[in-house]
């Protein structure tokens, strides 16, 4: 076998992919770099502490196993990690830590940002005769960074697309960036993160974050007054615009029309600008044509509902940071349960952690389950078809990679399809849908599903009693 890095590397990908699904894959995979091989060491870079602790703490029997049948049973792992907020370095420092028995590492020594407040409003500076960038507040939290905004299917392309902008704001074709979304999906932290990030690559340069009803009422407040030309100038001196809830401006044509003259101004000048919608440009009713056409000048990147992965790594993260450790059936359950918005399964996160504390009672799958029913009620709650796979694969004691891989083995096609059948009958989402999220599979595969679990569940006892035992969990839960 060729024995270059890049050749190693490749087979060890092409083995983890036969045995993890593509969103897994996408996430935790293929960003790791293969850096060198010295003899039977192969070391690789991953892109934050959390990469690394979150690998080794649930696919590190899979890169044994995988780095073993490609480099022989003495292969070793060792993990290379570029430390955040180090851009300005033309080497950013690393530090190095060999595979398995690694330190809890502190978020003070990998340079994670002290969370700071920031409950300050803008006070108005428009109005200040021979305003000086240097006195302008960027309104930025910077507990809202890149490090803590966890990427996903979800909303790769929105933070790809923000991460290039902190990078080169205003020169890349990213200008404006709308970044739209429902609520508590990640539009404002991420809006943030790109400038905290701007702020630490260029110091010089002047960030302002500001809502639309903020920027609506400044503006209503220099007619009344006769200051507009102060708070034209004010925002016109701007380097980077940041707009959050653009669709706030709908039906107020005077607050859209000097919008539209500091956009332009700031876009002639290579100026970024930064908007959050809670919807795309094309859905923005109220809103005058040539700001539409404004807004799609660059990039309209969504931000969607985040799927299990994501919701379980956010979990994590979060969990990490506070330095507290949680079974992970518990939080496995949590993001099965709150699957609607970042912001609710933070909140319940949050919630359990001060039950927990407050009353001084240890978190159990009991106390879980009760806190989690205030948030979410079981009469109105929509069951997931992730919800359901996640019941079926603890009723026959099966992993959810399994589930959804390509094995013809009996008893996992019957798991298959009991999946597909309760989610048919439970969910809202199309026949499609319901393939797609169960390994790839077409909607005339579910049809068929569907017809064989009715078939079987009238002619086998023992099959009957799957579908009456999965029934009476996926319903309680």
């Amino acid at each position: 076998m060729d024995k270059s890095v890049n050749a190693v590397w490749k087979h060890t990908l092409q083995f983890i992919n036969d045995n993890v699904d593509e969103q897994c894959f996408a996430t935790w995979f293929e960003p790791i770099k293969p850096l060198k091989i010295q003899g039977n060491v192969l070391t690789v870079q991953v892109p934050s502490k959390f990469f690394y602790e979150y690998l080794e703490e649930n696919y590190i029997h899979l890169l044994k196993s995988a780095i073993t049948k490609c480099m022989g049973d003495n292969a070793k792992l060792v993990y290379s990690i570029v430390l955040e907020n180090a851009y300005d370095n033309a080497t950013p420092p690393t530090m190095k830590l060999p595979s398995a028995g690694r330190k809890k590492l502190s978020p003070q020594s990998v340079n994670m940002p002290m969370k700071i407040g920031n409950d300050k409003g803008i006070k108005n500076p428009f109005v200040i005769p021979g305003l000086q960038k240097l006195n302008i507040d960027s309104q930025l939290n910077p507990s809202y960074n890149f490090d803590n905004f966890i990427e996903g299917d979800c909303n790769r392309l929105a933070r790809s697309a923000g991460f290039a902008v902190s990078k080169n704001p205003g020169g890349t074709s990213f200008n404006p960036l709308m970044l739209y979304g429902g609520v508590g999906l990640g539009k404002t932290h991420l809006a943030h993160a790109i400038g905290v990030e701007i702020k630490d690559n260029y110091p010089e340069k002047t960030v302002l974050y500001v809502s639309a009803e903020k920027f609506t009422q400044q503006f209503i407040d220099s007619i009344r007054n006769n200051t507009k030309n102060d708070f034209v100038h004010f925002y016109q001196m701007i380097d980077v615009l940041l707009i959050d809830d653009v669709q706030s401006f709908s039906g107020k044509e005077k607050t859209q029309d000097v919008f539209f003259e500091i956009f332009n101004h700031l876009h002639q000048n290579g100026n970024q600008i930064i908007l959050t919608s809670d919807r795309a440009p094309v859905e923005l009713q109220g809103m005058e044509q040539r700001l539409l056409s404004r807004f799609k000048w660059g990039l309209s990147a969504d931000l969607q509902k985040p799927d299990l992965e994501t919701r379980v790594a956010i979990l994590v993260k979060k969990l990490y940071n506070d330095g507290i450790e949680i079974d992970q059936e518990i939080i496995e359950y949590i993001a099965y349960a709150i699957n609607s918005n970042i912001r609710e399964l933070e909140g319940a996160l949050i919630s359990i952690l001060a039950q927990s504390s407050l009353n001084k009672r240890q978190i159990t799958m009991e106390l879980v389950k009760s806190m989690v029913d205030k948030f979410v009620k079981s009469t109105t709650r929509e069951i997931s078809v992730d919800f359901i796979q996640k019941v079926v694969c603890d009723y026959f004691d099966m992993p959810l990679e399994l589930l959804k891989s390509k094995t013809r083995k009996r008893e996992i096609v019957q798991a298959r399809q009991l999946s597909m059948y309760f989610s048919k009958q439970l969910t809202k989402n199309s026949l499609a849908s319901i393939g797609q999220q169960c390994g790839n599979k077409d909607h005339a595969t579910v049809l068929h599903a569907c017809r064989t679990v009715n078939n079987l569940r009238e002619t086998d006892k023992r099959f009957r009693t799957y579908v009456e035992e999965l029934q009476k969990r996926l319903t309680l839960s």
